[in-house]
């Protein structure tokens, strides 16, 4: 038998004489066909901007693998009335996609300190370290002063461009940190972890550095515990845990930006000077249950109009850090709502800048250990158990698929965790389970936990894949599969483009 291969040229030679006329193509009228042959054409019509890059917007989904990215596709079209499978994020719009490797120089799964650090840096590192080269020891207190790394935001600063961050975990986290820190320690967020006669300052500590440099000209996020001393309890009640009595809220207030801690304050700041906003003691809250607090596309929209009065532009990392916590408890609703939320901010930004001038990029730092099962019929809710294929129709039949145990089983669920099939034996120390008998009323309710086989007290990063979009200035290099790190170098491309 000959196998015939249409190569892409021969296709488009096969399209543009008409040759195809020649064969009756029974499914040319089909929606199918017609809306494939419609995206080619948009494909097909994208020309490479190789202009200068004004403007960056890296955004960061915290852990949102694949998997994640797939399963807030589905949440949000079917929220939006559909089956789920067909609808497009905001980012899954954008014209150039690669794969990326996130593994670090000692980890084949990694953590979120050294994949930012990649990102912001160019290299790859070691787990638990914040923009320190691979020389850079974890723990080690002169680590930061011997192989720290210059950022990106170090070198647009120095371009002339403001630096912005947002987040919905702490400011002080791994993510917004490599920004800015260099840590030995991603923990060493204020100075009560820090070792004593240390010679590397904590990352709350760095960050106010980074503002008096220059190198930081507006940042939203949690963490407000990180900036307080001890003893000193918040607008919100919290309490501050710094020992050596500095009160960094008040420093960079005197430094003439303004501080806002909920969405009232947020809302009325004047966005033409800079603005520190800690929203939470720890991280913000996730979106199901944000009240009083900004959301990531108001935090993003607030980022953008302040950093905008700069007629050199500027360099913006968006986090969604949250989606990489409720994975870690094993909650795929948070997940997707944050998930929903990051695309929501996404989409304020594309309507807010003009991509001819602006490179956005959209990735994840790392994926986790979550999958989905089943042969699961169409418009099956995202989050909850699978039902049967309808062999006759579209929509699935409304019966759930069960397992060999006779048991219905979720759509989503992880290899370990928190949410655990396996219990200890509290007299005989031995670890044994069955899963339990799963209604879809359990399955969807915001805190159910899903199914999991190893028994972990917080799910864990997986090694594999993730992906990154983008449109934009030099966009068009994000092709194949690629290491984390060339992400600072097409961006460091797009704005020294001559």
């Amino acid at each position: 038998m000959t196998f015939r291969i249409l190569t892409a040229s021969l296709v488009g030679t096969f399209l543009a004489t008409g040759a195809f006329a020649e064969v009756a193509v029974a499914q040319k009228d089909s929606k199918w066909f017609t809306d494939a042959q419609a995206r080619i054409a948009e494909l097909a019509a994208v020309t490479n901007n190789t202009g200068r890059a004004r403007n960056v917007i890296l955004f960061i989904a915290d852990g949102n693998g694949v998997g994640s990215n797939y399963a807030t596709r589905l949440w949000v079209g079917q929220k939006k009335g559909g089956l789920g499978d067909d609808y497009v994020l905001p980012q899954e719009m954008f014209p150039n996609v690669a794969l990326v490797k996130t593994y670090t120089t000692n980890g084949q799964s990694p953590d979120s300190s050294p994949t930012a650090s990649a990102m912001n840096t160019g290299v790859k590192s070691r787990n638990g370290t914040v923009n320190l080269d691979d020389a850079g020891a974890y723990e080690d207190c002169n680590a930061a002063a011997k192989a720290g790394l210059t950022t990106f935001a170090e070198v647009v600063s120095g371009m002339g461009k403001s630096v912005g961050i947002v987040t919905t975990a702490r400011l002080t986290h791994a993510t917004p940190a490599a920004v800015y820190a260099k840590s030995a320690h991603r923990d060493w967020e204020d100075d009560t972890k820090l070792p004593p006669n240390c010679a590397q300052k904590d990352i709350a500590a760095q960050l106010v550095d980074a503002i008096d440099a220059g190198t930081v000209d507006f940042a939203m996020g949690g963490g407000r515990q990180h900036f307080l001393p001890n003893g000193i309890t918040d607008d919100e009640g919290g309490k501050g845990r710094r020992i050596d009595d500095r009160n960094l809220v008040e420093e960079v207030k005197a430094k003439g930006w303004q501080y806002v801690w909920d969405d009232k304050t947020a809302a009325a700041a004047d966005l033409a000077k800079p603005v520190l906003g800690l929203f939470e003691a720890s991280h913000m809250k996730y979106e199901t249950d944000r009240k009083g607090e900004p959301s990531l596309a108001e935090m993003t929209e607030m980022a953008i109009k302040n950093l905008s009065a700069n007629d050199q532009g500027y360099y913006l990392e968006v986090e969604a850090g949250r989606v990489d916590h409720a994975n870690h408890d094993g909650n795929l609703h948070r997940t997707v709502t944050d998930g929903e939320a990051f695309g929501e901010a996404i989409a304020k930004a594309v309507s807010m800048v003009d991509t001819k001038d602006t490179l956005i990029i959209v990735t994840a730092d790392h994926s986790h250990a979550i999958n989905f099962n089943g042969y699961c019929g169409r418009g099956t809710p995202i989050t909850g158990l699978c039902y049967e294929v309808d062999d006759n129709g579209i929509k699935h039949t409304g019966k759930p698929s069960v397992g060999l145990d006779g048991k219905p089983y979720t759509v989503g669920g992880y290899l370990n965790g928190a949410g655990s099939i396996l219990h200890e034996d509290e007299a005989t120390k031995q670890w044994s389970g069955a899963r339990p008998d799963l209604t879809q009323e359990q399955a969807t309710n915001p805190d159910y936990l899903q199914q999991a086989l190893i028994p972990l007290p917080s799910e864990t990063h997986s090694g594999e894949d993730v992906a990154v979009f983008a449109t934009g200035p030099w966009s068009h290099l994000f092709r194949g599969v690629i290491e984390q790190n060339v992400i600072y170098h097409v961006m460091a491309k797009a704005v020294t483009a001559e």
